[in-house]
Formats: C-alpha cells, structure tokens, sequence
C-alpha cells in the first residue's frame, strides 16, 4: 500500500544552482527539457544527504526508473540566475515513489539548510511538478526496498515525513 504523504507538514531538500550558458536555448531562457535533468538532481541529491548515495543504491542491484513525469513552466530562468532546485517525497512504498519538485529563483550569495520544513520553499517560483517511480531489480522485475535496503527505506519514512 502506498503511504500519501499529503496533508503533512512537508520536508524540502533544497539544492542550489547557477544556470550555466549551456543550459539555455536561442530565446535565451533555460531549455524545457532541462528542467527534468533538475528533477533528477533533485532526487539524487536528496538521496545523498540522506547518507546513502545513489551508487550506493545501485551496487545493491536496485534501480528507481521514472515511470511517469509533469511539469508546469510559471516563469523562465536565465543564464547565470541563481535557483534552488527543491524536492519532496510525495508518496512512499516498498515498490513506489513520488516525488515532488519546483525550481526557484534565489538572490544572489544567499545560503540555504540542505532540508526547510514548511508548505513553501524560498524564492520565486519558476517550475513546479513532478515524477513517480518503481523500484526494480536489474532484470527490471519489482523489488520492495523495505527488504533490499530497509535502512534507505526507513530515512526515506523519516525524510517524507518530518521526523
């Protein structure tokens, strides 16, 4: 069964980024497809600060495919604009994952906790939307993670929900 996440108090990961000149397209903004490269940052990211990084998950013979993906563009970052690429677990199962993203725009210098409790992340919000996953071996049959890394499985618990 599916754990909803919805209707608690909410855990960001927040991750910082500069739009690098790469990034952006002939009108001058950020790339739409880039933005689904951030949501993946975002995941990885909010993986790693949990103390278990990605590789790590993989050299266990784990792999999280994204099966599905949304995303709403409010507003265009530029080149050299400073966002905070902020993530979420929306949902939580031993076989599923959702997780939430936003990109947004940040001043210039300023500092960010790698996790902000809250309804809301700072900045000006850019992107929102979102991925959902299945946990999979490498033959790309399901596999629980609650059986396979039951330590991942329980910070993952405590990170979605605000422990």
């Amino acid at each position: 069964m599916t754990k909803e996440i919805a209707g608690t108090s909410y855990r960001w990961h927040l991750y910082p980024m500069r739009v690098r000149y790469q990034e952006t397209d002939q009108m001058g903004v950020v790339f739409y497809g880039n933005y689904a490269t951030w949501f993946e940052v975002g995941r990885t990211e909010i993986v790693r600060a949990l103390g278990t990084p990605y590789t790590a998950v993989e050299k266990e013979g784990l792999l999280l495919p994204v099966v599905d993906l949304d995303c709403a563009y409010v507003s265009p970052a530029r080149y050299d604009d400073n966002v905070l690429v902020c993530t979420r677990i929306e949902q939580l199962s031993p076989i599923r994952m959702a997780f939430r993203s936003q990109v947004r725009l940040v001043g210039e210098g300023e500092t960010y906790p790698a996790f902000r409790d809250g309804a809301e992340p700072p900045g000006k919000l850019l992107v929102h939307g979102g991925t959902r996953h299945v946990w999979v071996n490498r033959e790309w049959k399901p596999s629980r993670l609650d059986r396979a890394l039951p330590e991942l499985y329980a910070k993952l618990q405590a990170a979605a929900l605000n422990l």
